[in-house]
C-alpha cells in the first residue's frame, strides 16, 4: 500500500509540473522578436559641409565620451581586431577597439560622414586604461546610446538603395579609401530603440577598419599603412561611361556599374572639404603629422581624379 501511495504522488507531482511549465513554453514559443519597419535612410544632403568638425564627427561635442573611468563590461566576439564593451564616467556604453584598425575605422568613418552618409559615433582615445583590462594605445570607441537599436545587418547587393546616386557613391567612397573588407556583415541597420513604425532605419557601414593600406588578395591587401594607401592606384580606366577602380577586395563585382555620373555625384560634395577638413579625419584618429599630411595629400589626389573624370568616347565608339 505505500508502495502504490508513494508511487501515485509521484505520477500527481509530475502531472502538476508539466502544468506549471507548458503555459510558459508556450508563453516563450508566442514571444515574438520585434520587426522595425520604416523609412530607410543611407545618406542626408550635407547642407552644412563646409563647417563639418571632422575633429569629432557624428554625435559632436554632447557625444564625446566621458574617459574620466572606463570600466570593463565585456569583450565582444568576432572580427580582426581585440573588442570590449565598457562603460565611461557618465554611464554611456561603448564598443572600445584595440588594434591595427582603430585608426583608419576613425579617420574613414570622418569622411564618410562629412559627405552625408549615416555612420556610427566615434573617437580615438590615444590612451586609454580600462578599469579590468589594462592600459592601451590609441583605442576607438564606438557609441551605443540606450535609444539606438541595431535590428540587423544589410545587403550590398539587395537594399532599398540599389542604384541610386547615395548608393552608387558609398561605393567609390568604400574604392576612395580602399575598404577591402566590403562583407555584409560588417554593415548594420540602426533604429530608435521601441520606435517599430514610422521611424527612420538607418543603413550604415559600421566597420572600416580594413581601410588605408592597399587592396588585393589575401596575402597583398593591408590595412592602417598610409605608405601603400599613398602608392596605390585609384581610377585605372574609363571604358565608354564606366569606371575601372582598382579595387581587389571583397565584392568586386560592386564596383562593375560605377559611371562617370556617379562619380561626379559624389566628388561634388567631396570637392567641398577644406584640406584641413581633410587633415582633421586624420588628425582625429590620431596619425603623426608626416601621416596626416601624406594621408590627406593622397585623399585629395583621388578627389581630383573623379572631378576630372570623363567618358571615354574613343572606348565608346568601337
Amino acid at each position: 500500500m505505500l508502495k502504490l501511495k508513494i508511487t501515485f504522488l509521484m505520477v500527481l507531482w509530475a502531472m502538476l509540473s508539466t502544468v506549471s511549465i507548458l503555459p510558459a513554453q508556450a508563453q516563450d514559443k508566442d514571444k515574438k522578436k520585434e520587426v522595425y519597419t520604416g523609412t530607410p535612410v543611407m545618406w542626408s544632403e550635407p547642407t552644412d559641409i563646409e563647417s563639418r568638425n571632422l575633429l569629432l564627427g557624428a554625435g559632436g561635442e554632447q557625444m564625446r565620451p566621458d574617459l574620466r573611468s572606463v570600466t570593463f563590461i565585456e569583450q565582444k566576439t568576432g572580427g580582426y581586431s581585440t573588442k570590449y564593451l565598457v562603460r565611461d564616467a557618465a554611464g554611456n556604453e561603448w564598443v572600445a577597439k584595440i588594434g591595427k584598425e582603430a585608426q583608419p575605422d576613425t579617420a574613414a568613418n570622418r569622411l564618410v560622414w562629412a559627405v552625408g552618409y549615416e555612420t556610427e559615433i566615434a573617437h580615438l582615445v590615444p590612451t586609454l586604461n580600462i578599469i579590468g583590462k589594462g592600459t592601451f594605445e590609441n583605442v576607438r570607441l564606438e557609441a551605443r546610446p540606450k535609444d539606438v537599436k541595431r535590428t540587423g545587418e544589410w545587403s550590398w547587393e539587395e537594399n532599398p538603395f540599389r542604384g541610386k546616386p547615395e548608393m552608387q557613391g558609398l561605393k567609390i567612397m568604400m574604392a576612395l579609401i580602399n575598404n577591402w573588407d566590403m562583407k555584409d556583415s560588417n554593415n548594420e541597420i540602426l533604429a530608435v530603440r521601441g520606435q517599430t513604425s514610422d521611424g527612420e532605419l538607418r543603413y550604415i557601414v559600421s566597420d572600416l577598419g580594413g581601410t588605408f593600406g592597399k587592396t588585393g588578395g589575401f596575402l597583398a591587401r593591408s590595412r592602417n599603412k598610409p605608405s601603400d594607401f599613398v602608392k596605390a592606384e585609384f581610377v585605372k580606366a574609363v571604358k565608354g561611361d564606366l569606371i575601372d577602380f582598382n579595387y581587389g577586395g571583397k565584392n568586386q563585382k560592386l564596383f562593375e556599374d560605377l559611371t562617370v555620373n556617379d562619380a561626379r555625384w559624389i566628388a561634388g560634395w567631396l570637392s567641398r572639404l577644406s584640406d584641413n577638413q581633410i587633415k582633421d579625419a586624420f588628425r582625429a584618429a590620431n596619425y603623426k603629422p608626416e601621416e596626416v599630411e601624406s594621408l590627406s595629400g593622397a585623399v585629395r589626389e583621388r578627389i581630383a581624379a573623379l572631378v576630372n573624370v570623363a567618358p571615354n568616347q574613343t572606348a565608346e565608339k568601337q
